[in-house]
């Protein structure tokens, strides 16, 4: 998709979103964090779950983002999750014509989220971006912050 397909009449004009999860130990604490930006406009969002795995945060901090998005939008969607990008580019469809199994007929593992991504991937219109973690890009960068101040702060409440 080009970036001209992201600001169809239809939909606001592309909103950009940087997406990361963080976990210490995995599995352990996590969290994820998302910057939403919108002209100059940014929403910075995070949030924490005392047991879970990275791979869950990963997810959480799309769905998340993507849900807070009021109308349907047009998204550049940065992640730096090869599992992200792989799994909403290359697996979903076979895992969904198979009725949420693998190719080796195993349940998909995380379903319950990779649902809910993909129903929040269906209000909008998504390009999805993978970029290299810890790399030095100041979105990508923000966002991990996000990721450490959801652990932060779920550590927190529950002491």
């Amino acid at each position: 998709m080009t970036d001209a397909n992201l600001t169809d009449q239809n939909l606001t004009p592309a909103i950009e979103i940087y997406t990361d999860g963080a976990c210490r130990g995995n599995p352990g604490p996590g969290g994820w964090g998302a910057l939403l930006i919108a002209g100059k406009h940014r929403k910075e969002m995070h949030g924490g779950e005392p047991e879970t795995t990275n791979n869950r945060m990963e997810l959480t901090a799309a769905i998340e983002a993507l849900n807070a998005l009021k109308d349907p939008s047009g998204v550049i969607l940065y992640t730096d999750s090869k599992y992200v990008m792989d799994g909403i580019n290359k697996w979903m469809p076979n895992w969904k014509a198979r009725g949420w199994k693998t190719a080796a007929k195993k349940p998909v593992k995380n379903k319950d989220l990779w649902q809910a991504l993909d129903e929040a991937v269906g209000r909008h219109e998504i390009d999805w971006r993978w970029v290299k973690g810890h790399d030095g890009n100041p979105g990508n960068e923000k966002a991990d912050d996000l990721a450490n101040v959801g652990i932060d702060q779920m550590e927190v409440r529950k002491s």
